[in-house]
């Protein structure tokens, strides 16, 4: 299965792909880019001098991928434009018939609009629109007409577009610790391992059940699995989604509650980070080998990562905590912070649930209890529900 590029998470759409920004001001197209994330992947970069409202759909007979925005003017020509790759016939430019700055791209393949969206001025670029593809098989006939600029959404009597085949999403869960790595021991000498895996097969259980997801976990057995390793299986097999399940224990007995962890540079406070460095603690490799990457495309995949996977994780933590909070008892600010290395793939939307605490006489006595975690488990499938029903909605893909 060949490696899953950045950014390919999610529903693979025909038709409308449109995001709306605040009104810019004169905004001037300065440099369009292209290149290739994956085998059949591509990323547009269109470079702005300020914020552009825009809206990108597809075309056929011939395709095309066209870019409407409201820049009022180009600082590049057609003849400055960057070497057509292969799968690129030509680009053009031009304007509409309210004056807005058009980019058509005439593929030499059929191509489904992945996601589009800006990029604040960072790491020396100015705004920057980006627009991510996926090229299809087969190619398409064909010659664009010189009244090409006249071809908008605005057309209503255009047949409307028909979504692709939904795939089932795949998710991962990751029982915590393994093998000679215990984890927290409770109260009465249960092992944190042994708990996440039962965990972890519960929950596995139930999202089977609903028909909509394929599970997989790191870990089937008592076996110990580098933190590296676990987040690095995510992403080779393509997970739309990463759940970690852990349980902790701390030296006040009196505290019990569950919270859940996205990914920060820094610990939401001084009990996370702790947290946080005893988990990585076996970990051995951190970030990403971008080596063989050029600067430009460095600098993209470290600016989306912050942002696409992370808001992303953000999201489907405050499901889980909005379904739990009626179920279980909960700690103060449930959703943490923190640099936990099962929390760092780029690409897969990521979370790391401690179900409580071990140390709590009351809270490991639940835990050990099938019917509890069954409880758990039940709330975790809804949040996954909603996360998936409310990220089509809110057309994240």
């Amino acid at each position: 299965m060949r490696r899953r590029t950045f950014l390919e998470l999610f529903f693979k759409l025909w038709g409308y792909c449109v995001l709306t920004a605040t009104p810019s001001f004169a905004a001037r197209i300065n440099g369009i880019r292209l290149g290739k994330q994956g085998e059949n992947s591509v990323r547009i970069v269109v470079d702005l001098s300020e914020k552009a409202d825009f809206k990108v759909f597809p075309l056929k007979n011939p395709v095309r991928i066209v870019i409407d925005t409201d820049a009022s003017s180009f600082g590049v020509r057609e003849k400055d434009l960057p070497v057509k790759p292969e799968y690129v016939r030509d680009i053009r430019l031009g304007y509409t018939k309210s004056d807005e700055a058009r980019i058509v791209f005439e593929l030499e393949r059929e191509a489904v609009i992945k996601k589009s969206f800006l990029l604040p001025p960072q790491s020396g670029f100015q705004w920057r629109l980006v627009v991510d593809l996926e090229l299809m098989k087969q190619a398409s006939a064909g010659k664009v007409p010189s009244e090409w600029y006249d071809n908008s959404v605005e057309n209503d009597d255009a047949p409307a577009a028909k979504e692709a085949p939904e795939k089932k999403r795949l998710i991962v869960i990751d029982p915590g610790h393994g093998g000679r790595d215990s984890g927290a021991i409770g109260v009465s000498g249960v092992y944190e391992k042994h708990l996440t895996l039962a965990m972890a097969k519960q929950l596995r259980s139930l999202l089977q059940k609903t028909g909509k997801y394929r599970v997989m976990l790191t870990r089937e057995k008592d076996t110990a699995i580098a933190l590296y390793a676990r987040r690095q299986f995510a992403r080779k097999v393509n997970a739309d989604l990463f759940i970690s399940v852990h349980a902790d224990s701390i030296r006040k007995p009196e505290t019990r509650g569950l919270s859940i962890y996205t990914l920060s540079e820094r610990a939401s406070d001084a009990e996370a980070e702790k947290l946080a460095e005893r988990e990585n603690k076996a970990d051995i490799i951190a970030g990403l080998d971008l080596s063989g990457e050029t600067q430009e495309v460095t600098d993209i995949l470290i600016d989306l990562a912050r942002r696409e996977t992370n808001n992303l994780s953000s999201f489907f933590a405050e499901k889980v905590v909005a379904e739990l909070k009626t179920v279980v008892r909960l700690l103060p600010r449930t959703h943490r912070f923190a640099g936990f290395a099962v929390l760092k793939s780029p690409d897969v939307p990521s979370v790391l649930m401690e179900m409580g605490y071990l140390s709590n006489k009351e809270e490991e006595r639940l835990l050990r209890q099938e019917s509890y975690r069954e409880k758990l488990a039940k709330a975790v499938v809804r949040a996954v529900n909603g996360y998936f029903a409310e990220k089509h909605k809110a057309n994240f893909n």
